[in-house]
């Protein structure tokens, strides 16, 4: 009978350490592009309007789960009434 291979256990990553990946991807596409891939430029772009819908999505779950809009507007840098003016209407 052939030995079944042994999995190694799942790394837990914390949303931090993910968002640095993202982050770090996300860099590393526009150096792509700026080295004269300029077909790919509109992708990059198309990436801002996907990142603006993980945003609202993002707010919106944090709102569902219980989360104030002072705490999005300190955790984003704004006040309360700018977060609320940004994505209120958006989800």
């Amino acid at each position: 009978m052939a030995e079944q291979p042994t999995k190694r256990p799942k790394r837990t990553v914390e949303t931090h350490e993910y968002l640095q990946m993202a982050r770090r991807m996300i860099r590393a596409a526009g150096n792509r592009v700026a080295s004269d891939d300029v077909e790919y430029l509109a992708e990059l772009v198309a990436l801002r309007e996907y990142l603006n819908v993980t945003i609202v999505s993002a707010v919106s779950g944090l709102r569902n789960s219980g989360h104030t809009w002072q705490e999005i507007g300190d955790a984003t840098g704004t006040t309360r009434q700018a977060a609320i003016m940004k994505w209120a209407r958006s989800m």
